[in-house]
């Protein structure tokens, strides 16, 4: 057997009649028969089944995240509702003693409490009963005092408004509105 230049052999073709190897396929064999080329249509299977898979998976989720149980935020006893003159406010912390919250009456006398954490970069926002409205220092937001939406400045969320209720005269937070 002689190697010519470039690499073939002069010997006679293999027994199945195919052509000579070059020597680089004799150091690198290759055997293309053998390979597993995936069809479209396996593959078109193997989407499918994998799309089926991920929205089973989520919807799983989904169940699980319904079905668990809410964390019940407890009462707190936050101030005396006489001790609020109309168009005044107070400083209180719910549901932990980190979060700080403001009770404000109105000009017309209702009760309502909001987070004081301004929903733009979480300054404290203070009472202005004078124009109605809760005020962020930091960059000039401004909240409607009656439902806590945005009304000016770079706010775009309203701040998270507490339950109250009233035993008497006796005031309680008693958790979130969604």
């Amino acid at each position: 057997m002689d190697i010519q230049p470039g690499g073939a052999k002069t010997s006679e073709p293999n027994s199945r009649g195919r052509r000579p190897l070059q020597r680089w396929e004799e150091d690198f064999p290759i055997q293309t028969e053998r390979d597993h080329y995936v069809t479209r249509r396996e593959f078109a299977k193997f989407l499918t089944l994998g799309s089926a898979l991920l929205a089973g998976a989520n919807a799983l989720i989904a169940i699980v995240g319904l079905k668990r149980s809410k964390k019940t935020t407890p009462s707190k006893l936050i101030a005396k509702a006489s001790r609020i003159a109309p168009g005044g406010s107070a400083l209180f912390r719910y549901p932990t003693d980190e979060d700080p919250c403001i009770l404000v009456r109105s000009a017309e006398g209702a009760l309502l409490a909001y987070s004081q954490v301004c929903t733009h970069l979480s300054c404290a926002v203070i009472h202005q009963p004078e124009q109605n409205q809760l005020y962020c220092p930091c960059h000039h937001g401004c909240f409607s005092e009656s439902e806590g939406r945005p009304i000016a400045g770079p706010p775009t969320r309203r701040l998270p408004r507490i339950k109250l209720e009233q035993r008497g005269d006796d005031l309680y937070a008693i958790g979130f509105e969604a």
